[in-house]
């Protein structure tokens, strides 16, 4: 008490000062219209500007949660695009049935390591065996294919990279259905190779490649790349063709795993045939 009265002795000018103010400012603002609404104005404006800057920074901090929600969205539209079905109909005299059953689901992951500078490039991501992923699933990112699944754990997945010597990835010319490999050569990272397409094919630049059906890891029509340059050598039958890819892997964040539900059907099928050889 004794220190309470002490600071009042000796800050009380202060303190009458500061009072006989704020009893001018409610005088003031509460009197007179035009000072009234130009207060209201400026502190509407103030608490405004607050709570905007208060939304934009939680909405930043939010961005993580709302990115993976648009993903697992994605992923589960990609599963129901037609291509993502097979046929199953028959035609027979006029009528035609065609019933579709869904060949290919979607699992959306994040790219939490990746490389492009090597001759062998990998990427790993942050979904694994509980997610569903095994080895052998093909990747593909929003632009286009990104490579295949090699290795998994738990919680973990690594990609062969489309930027790895060792992919061969199954594509096709978009407007004749060509069909050729995509291969890369280890140099830039921005184009790839699109090799055994026989010479008689017609080929010009800007053709769109894209991933054909003979593949177990990828539906038709995945977007590749577009044909940037090409050439036929005198004495070769297949076409040398530059691919300039449409997935930035240097910037690559996102991904989609691709689960073929019929894989193993078709797989024991072929297999059964190559036991007679």
């Amino acid at each position: 008490m004794r220190n309470l009265i002490f600071f009042l002795y000796k800050y009380y000018t202060f303190l009458l000062f500061f009072a006989l103010e704020m009893f001018s400012f409610i005088v003031l603002y509460r009197y007179n219209n035009y000072q009234k609404a130009n207060f209201l104005n400026f502190t509407g404006g103030v608490a405004s500007q607050f709570y905007e800057t208060v939304n934009n920074t939680t909405n930043y901090f939010s961005l993580r949660e709302i990115n993976d929600s648009l993903m697992s969205e994605n992923a589960r539209l990609r599963g129901q695009m037609l291509n993502a079905y097979y046929s199953d109909g028959f035609t027979q005299t006029s009528i035609n049935d065609t019933f579709y059953k869904q060949q290919y689901s979607y699992i959306s992951a994040n790219v939490v390591n990746n490389s492009v500078t090597l001759r062998n490039n990998y990427i790993t991501i942050d979904k694994g065996a509980l997610h569903g992923i095994k080895p052998d699933m093909g990747v593909i990112s929003s632009n286009g294919v990104v490579g295949i699944v090699t290795s998994v754990s738990n919680h973990f997945s690594t990609i062969r990279s489309a930027l790895n010597s060792n992919t061969k990835i199954s594509c096709m010319i978009k407007k004749n259905n060509a069909f050729g490999s995509l291969e890369w050569n280890g140099d830039d990272p921005t184009y790839s190779s699109l090799k055994y397409v026989n010479k008689h094919v017609p080929v010009t630049s800007n053709d769109e490649i894209v991933t054909s059906n003979y593949s177990t890891l990828f539906p038709q029509g995945i977007s590749v790349g577009k044909v940037y340059s090409h050439s036929i050598e005198a004495d070769e039958n297949f076409h040398t063709i530059k691919v300039e890819l449409h997935t930035n892997f240097s910037e690559l964040k996102n991904v989609y795993v691709i689960r073929n539900i019929l894989k193993e059907e078709q797989q024991a099928l072929e297999a059964l045939n190559k036991s007679d050889n």
